[in-house]
């Protein structure tokens, strides 16, 4: 009995001896584990050259807008065109039916072949007188009171072919033609409305947008900024050496036809503190309308600069730091600063980092500063693949 005792003894002290093995082996195996290096993604950053975009909200405008207005009184006869047709100088679009002009037509008509019946009985006048004052029958108050009323004769018959000139062109604007090339706005007013000369809204607008206007604005920073980019000892120069500028439309196309800053207003607006752009674009197909919205976009080449992935980031009370490999293999938390506008994906550094350094790529939320990691170098090409497209 005692020795059965003795033996069981001797298997628990043996199992017990096994368990507190087997912790510290796994223990063992668990700080060797957090000993060893973790692998990260690093890249080399090299400077090298890109064009940086600026967009600014614009409103389009075409070069010509003119609002068709009525200058005589009357109700819409016919309406010729259509909204949104587009429309040759000189086109009829309108007629008003004012017969009060054709009145004054024919009246003016009827005055002057009065004054001119007398303006003939006047000359006859002239004519009975003159010889009977050569030959001293009459004296020659006779013939000059007979040139007086002939005078007066044609000054009336010229007042009166005034009149019918002015009654032809009160008559013409009846016809209400396009003063321009053009597209055919809104027509709020139909067939027999009564409009006036006075009346505030157009009958119609007529845009020519064969080339459209897109006017944006700079605050006072930016212009300091743009001027300070362009060469040019004046503002004129400078605008010519601006490269050819792009439109981004309203659903984030990019418009197909390049355009050029033409116009820079002088004076800062006081009440916004920001100065008016003018971009000048082609419009051969239409597809820019009046009225319309977009986004005048400004390139911007700089040469030398490294870009380094929004991704290899971290953003700590408004500041950016990413981690740069140093001293045996141990990254180094590294405070970066970057310019406000971004290539696509990537930022610009303008300091913190240098030709050469290379930066833990992504997937480092774990890491600590001075921590020592096994580097996984990326070919530098292939991160910044999608900026050399």
């Amino acid at each position: 009995m005692k020795t059965t005792i003795h033996f069981s003894i001797l298997l628990c002290l043996g199992a017990m001896l096994a368990s507190c093995g087997g912790k510290d082996d796994k223990a063992a195996q668990a700080a060797a584990a957090a000993s060893t290096p973790q692998p990260y993604p690093v890249f080399e950053v090299n400077p090298q050259s890109t064009t940086l975009d600026s967009d600014y909200p614009a409103t389009i405008e075409g070069i010509e807008n003119v609002d068709i207005r009525p200058k005589v009184d009357g109700f819409i006869e016919r309406i010729y065109v259509d909204e949104g047709a587009l429309v040759k100088k000189g086109q009829l679009l309108f007629t008003i039916n004012a017969p009060q002009y054709e009145q004054q037509v024919r009246t003016a008509s009827a005055a002057i072949s009065s004054a001119e019946a007398d303006v003939n009985a006047a000359q006859l006048q002239v004519n009975k007188t003159k010889p009977l004052v050569e030959k001293d029958i009459i004296s020659k108050y006779e013939l000059e009171s007979a040139q007086l009323t002939l005078q007066s004769k044609k000054a009336a018959l010229a007042q009166t072919k005034a009149a019918l000139v002015n009654a032809k062109v009160n008559l013409g604007y009846t016809k209400i033609t396009s003063p321009v090339n053009g597209v055919v706005g809104a027509i709020p007013f139909k067939t027999g409305s009564l409009v006036s000369g006075t009346s505030a809204q157009p009958l119609t607008t007529v845009s020519n947008t064969s080339k459209v206007y897109a006017y944006f604005s700079l605050n006072e920073k930016q212009l300091l900024d743009f001027s300070n980019t362009y060469q040019g000892k004046t503002l004129a120069e400078q605008m010519r050496n601006i490269p050819p500028v792009g439109l981004v439309l309203a659903n984030g196309s990019v418009y197909a036809q390049k355009g050029k800053i033409e116009s820079i207003n002088s004076q800062i607006n006081k009440s916004t503190g920001a100065v008016s752009l003018r971009a000048t674009f082609p419009n051969p197909a239409a597809v820019l309308k009046n009225g319309a919205s977009a986004s005048v976009r400004i390139p911007q080449h700089i040469d030398e600069v490294i870009l380094i992935p929004q991704k290899s980031t971290t953003d700590l009370q408004g500041k950016k730091f990413v981690y740069v490999l140093g001293d045996s293999a141990k990254v180094v938390n590294t405070l970066i600063e970057v310019m406000q506008n971004t290539k696509g994906k990537f930022y610009v550094v303008t300091k913190g980092l240098k030709a050469g350094d290379k930066v833990v790529l992504e997937g480092f939320q774990s890491l600590r500063d001075g921590t020592k990691i096994n580097p996984q170098e990326k070919n530098t090409d292939s991160v910044y693949a999608e900026i050399k497209k």
